[in-house]
């Protein structure tokens, strides 16, 4: 290791950086929408009814990841795995049944 410079390269455990994100929720396009509202049976759709869908999605997730991650804080882990979110969906009262 060099000298002042701190940890060797790939060792220990440096900063991450993250970008910030902003206004994901817009991804979830107008297709895709329609895509889920033409399974539930939906024949027609209003305009105002897109923006709407991703708020509700938005706040549903937002509920959920915060379960997920007490769940994982409380394990003390850093990963989320596939038990901490069936977990939390369960708890809201929406079982995922097929993943173990």
């Amino acid at each position: 290791m060099i000298q002042g410079r701190g940890k060797g390269i790939g060792k220990g455990k440096g900063k991450r950086h993250r970008k910030i994100l902003r206004e994901n929720i817009k991804g979830i396009t107008k297709p895709d929408l329609r895509r889920l509202a033409r399974r539930g049976g939906v024949k027609r759709i209003s305009a105002g009814v897109y923006e709407e869908a991703r708020n509700a999605l938005k706040i549903f997730l937002h509920e959920v990841l915060r379960d997920v991650v007490s769940y994982v804080e409380y394990k003390n882990k850093k990963t989320i795995s596939v038990m901490e979110v069936l977990l939390a969906l369960k708890k809201r009262g929406r079982t995922l049944y097929g993943f173990k």
